[in-house]
Parts: structure tokens; C-alpha cells; sequence
């Protein structure tokens, strides 16, 4: 796939001014909507990180936060169940009270690696969350090599996984990972060969992959090919990228908002990133072709090695690496 293409795959992925107008209440018209998948969903271009709810001073922020963001058109919240000790999706389940919830598609991810440890985990975050059932529910983190193996085996993960999507405790089912695009191409074709496909896939989309061990160039084109809905994350790589000097918050979103993706999930750790975030998805035009050779010019030489991805280089973000107990 060539950009020409993905910009082309962004277009057909975006649903028209009339069909949201359709759709959606007067407060949320102006967030774009996109298609997740083959799942028939329509969620958020932008999505709530839920790593970056949970470490507000005081709950009564998180829950403004999270309320903001709905109440304007972001229907599309991630969390985890380890994401600040469980604290994430306990104020995020205080955020989705008082008929909340109805606005949200709601996403978390388990870390286990069992079936065992794996449904513990499911029903600890429907608690949490305060819910009967996740919209989309993940494995977290593929980013150990037997991961694929331990996920398919028998009294595996996906064995919970199924379990919770048949009792209705989850409608769809994918996997997220930050590590090697490698490993997502292992996990996909694991799934082929057990005769299962993933409604969603997540991974980091930015100005800086494009360049290094890219999950753009080795596993986008496999997913829009099959129709898995593309969840984008880490388009500020945390804060590292900005360090580099190259490129703003903004032209990071719309980068990776200009890629085929359904949905680009960012942190929002405060008000003003709820308001950035709304002002890049509200004005969004993919850039062109032009454009992004640009900002890729410039962004080029700061990419080498992954010096401004620590996700992939280094532990940094590695919470199951630092946790193994976590995954059974």
C-alpha cells in the first residue's frame, strides 16, 4: 500500500457530514465518526486514553475529564485493567454513571495469559467499570515472543476471551501491543491458523514509526486488507516525541488521524488536552500526499533507531515485563 492508497482507505473509512448529521445528537455532530472495522460500529476518530485517567489529583477531575469528553462527541474510551493499580477503571466506572455509559464504547484489556487469570481479570474490570458488558475487550501488551502460543493454547486466554463474548459480557474481541510489528504479524497469523479473526487490532501509529520498525508499513496494510478496525495509539509516542523538537501535538494527531485508522487514542490528562484534542478532530482534513512527505522529511533523521520510541527500544512501557505475575 502506498500513501496514495492509505490516504484513499482514511476517505472510505470516514462517514459523510449527512450520515453523522443522521446519526448523532447536535453536540456530537462535529467529531468525525468512523467505521471500526467489519464490526458495524461507528466510534470516535479520537479516543480517551484511560493511562492517562487515573493520576489526577483529585477523582472528581478524572470524572469531569471523561464527562467533558463524552458530552462533546468522544464516544470512544480505552483502559486497562493494571492502569494505575485498577484506579483507571474505577473512576472511569464513576464517570460512566447517571446514563454515561450509553454515550461510551467502551474498551479495556487484561493482561492474562490463562484462562484462569484471564476471566479473573474480566470480571474484575466489568466491576470496576461498574458495567455488564465492555464493548471491546483486548489482550494487553503482545509483546513477548510466546505470546501468540500462550493466547491459542488450550486453557489459553482467547478461551476467556470467548467465554466473556458469549455470555455478553464483551461484543467484540482484538489485541494491542507497542513492541514489534513482528509480533502483531505472529498474532494475526495465529489467529488464521486456529480459524479466529479479531474485530480490533492496536498499535503505535505516529510520525516517528513511519520510519522505524514500522507498524504503518508491515501491519496496517494487513489489517485494512482484512477489515479489522485499526485503533492508533502512542501518536505523541507519551511525551518523547514532542522532545524531539520536530513536530507540534497537533500535526502528531493529524498524522496519525491521516492514516486508515479508526480510531487515533490519545491521553487526556487534563481539560486543555480534552480541548486540543477536540480542535484537531473537529477541523481534521487528512493531510495530502505532499504534505506528509514533509513532515516525514523532517521527522526522518530524530527517528533513527527508535531514539523517540521507548516503547519499542526499552522497557519503558513494558508494565507486563516489570509484572509477570500479572499474566498468570
Amino acid at each position: 500500500m502506498n500513501r496514495r492508497e492509505f490516504l484513499e482507505a482514511t476517505l472510505a473509512l470516514m462517514l459523510s457530514s449527512e450520515a453523522l448529521a443522521a446519526n448523532k445528537a447536535p453536540a456530537s455532530r462535529d467529531v468525525p465518526r468512523r467505521k471500526l472495522g467489519r464490526t458495524g460500529e461507528q466510534v470516535s476518530c479520537i479516543g480517551l486514553g484511560g493511562a492517562h485517567i487515573g493520576g489526577q489529583k483529585e477523582e472528581a477531575e478524572s470524572i469531569r475529564i471523561i464527562r467533558s469528553a463524552l458530552d462533546a462527541g468522544i464516544n470512544f474510551l480505552d483502559n486497562c485493567w493494571d492502569y494505575h493499580g485498577g484506579q483507571s477503571e474505577v473512576r472511569m466506572g464513576k464517570a460512566l454513571r447517571d446514563g454515561y455509559r450509553n454515550k461510551a464504547f467502551l474498551m479495556t484489556k487484561i493482561d492474562g495469559r490463562d484462562k484462569k487469570t484471564a476471566a479473573a481479570q474480566i470480571d474484575e474490570s466489568l466491576e470496576r467499570l461498574q458495567t455488564d458488558h465492555l464493548d471491546l475487550l483486548q489482550l494487553h501488551e503482545v509483546i513477548h515472543q510466546d505470546d501468540p502460543q500462550r493466547t491459542f493454547a488450550a486453557g489459553g486466554a482467547l478461551e476467556a476471551m470467548q467465554e466473556a463474548r458469549k455470555a455478553g459480557k464483551a461484543r467484540f474481541l482484538g489485541f494491542t501491543g507497542h513492541k514489534s510489528p513482528a509480533m502483531h504479524l505472529s498474532m494475526l497469523e495465529a489467529a488464521s491458523q486456529h480459524g479466529f479473526r479479531f474485530d480490533a487490532v492496536q498499535m503505535p501509529l505516529n510520525v516517528m514509526d513511519a520510519h522505524f520498525d514500522s507498524f504503518e508499513k508491515r501491519v496496517l496494510p494487513v489489517l485494512v486488507k482484512e477489515e479489522i478496525g485499526v485503533l492508533g495509539m502512542k501518536s505523541l509516542g507519551g511525551t518523547f516525541i514532542l522532545e524531539s523538537k520536530t513536530v507540534s501535538a497537533p500535526e502528531c494527531l493529524r498524522y496519525s488521524l491521516s492514516l486508515p485508522v479508526s480510531v487515533v487514542i490519545t491521553g487526556m490528562d487534563s481539560m486543555a488536552r480534552v480541548e486540543q484534542a477536540l480542535k484537531v478532530a473537529r477541523g481534521f482534513k487528512p493531510y495530502t500526499e505532499k504534505e506528509i512527505q514533509a513532515l516525514l522529511a523532517r521527522t526522518e533523521k530524530a527517528a533513527q533507531a527508535g531514539a523517540f520510541e521507548k516503547y519499542k527500544v526499552s522497557t519503558h512501557f513494558d508494565g507486563t515485563t516489570k509484572h509477570p505475575e500479572w499474566m498468570g
